[in-house]
């Protein structure tokens, strides 16, 4: 079990580049990641965001990647047409005014767009350079959330054992409940026909009250999910969608149980049972 939340950063510096990378995790519905990287560097997203997404399977994660390269082959071009507009706008203006001065060498190259500057980029390069401090910061990453899954997990397995307790403590008044029907039925029946006791009469009013109080079938299904539910945390990675969807059955049933039940014991194990639900959805907000 793995927390969708998480943080990690490793750089790497050397006499050629500075390179870091920072990853942040949040809690989210599905997997979205968000890759910020230098202008220069766009063409590398999807690749980032592919490995990513082979290594984390829900959560909001945001990865921030600096780079800074101290050399690096630079090609200067000189743009004659822009440079020949300039000097013949700027003589223009000298003659509207009246000037004999002529547009020096050091104004025109201040002009924007009469130096072309294009810095050579291998890409393939770069990306060999940010994959393994990329690996890095996602073992790093991937780390912290297993220290803190390991954390929640224990958690909702304490909230599982509680809601455990409480079921069996449950089920144990589920025989005391049908057998306070029949008597509390046969008492009534008693008291209105006396003698004239029509047994089967009887059996045909408790089977239909049994079938509309009885909480047996919600105790099985109930044992059943959180059968599954411990077993979904021991073999799935990334329980979190499946463990959400256990819960919301376990509370169905949970409620069931206590719209049925007059019993006052049963009813304060209702009590227990959802507030253990609730503790238990409360954690699984952050499981992956």
């Amino acid at each position: 079990m793995k927390s969708m939340t998480g943080y990690a950063f490793q750089e790497r510096q050397d006499e050629r580049l500075s390179l870091s990378v920072e990853i942040r995790g949040y809690n989210n519905r599905f997997l979205e990641i968000f890759v910020y990287l230098p202008s220069h560097l766009s063409v590398l997203e999807a690749q980032v965001k592919e490995y990513l997404a082979s290594r984390c399977r829900r959560g909001k994660i945001e990865v921030n990647i600096r780079l800074k390269e101290r050399d690096g082959d630079i090609s200067v071009s000189v743009n004659r047409e822009a440079a020949k507009a300039y000097c013949q706008a700027i003589s223009v203006l000298a003659e509207a005014l009246g000037l004999e001065e002529k547009p020096s060498l050091r104004l025109l190259l201040s002009m924007e767009g009469v130096l072309e500057v294009e810095k050579k980029r291998d890409d393939g390069r770069i990306w060999a350079c940010i994959e393994p401090l990329l690996k890095e910061a996602v073992d790093q990453f991937d780390g912290e959330r297993i220290r803190e899954g390991e954390h929640t997990q224990a958690d909702i397995l304490s909230h599982i054992t509680r809601l455990e307790t409480s079921v069996a403590l449950a089920a144990s008044h589920a025989p005391l409940l049908e057998l306070s029907i029949r008597e509390n039925l046969k008492n009534r029946f008693t008291e209105l026909l006396g003698d004239r006791i029509d047994e089967n009469r009887i059996l045909a009013e408790t089977a239909v009250l049994l079938m509309k109080y009885t909480i047996s079938e919600e105790i099985s299904r109930l044992g059943s999910h959180l059968a599954e539910f411990r077993a979904e945390t021991e073999r799935n990675p990334s329980p979190g969608k499946k463990l959400d969807f256990l819960c919301q059955e376990m509370n169905r049933e949970v409620n069931t149980i206590g719209s049925k039940s007059t019993d006052l014991e049963v009813s304060r194990a209702v009590v227990d049972m959802k507030d253990a639900l609730e503790n238990i959805r409360e954690q699984l907000r952050n499981v992956e």
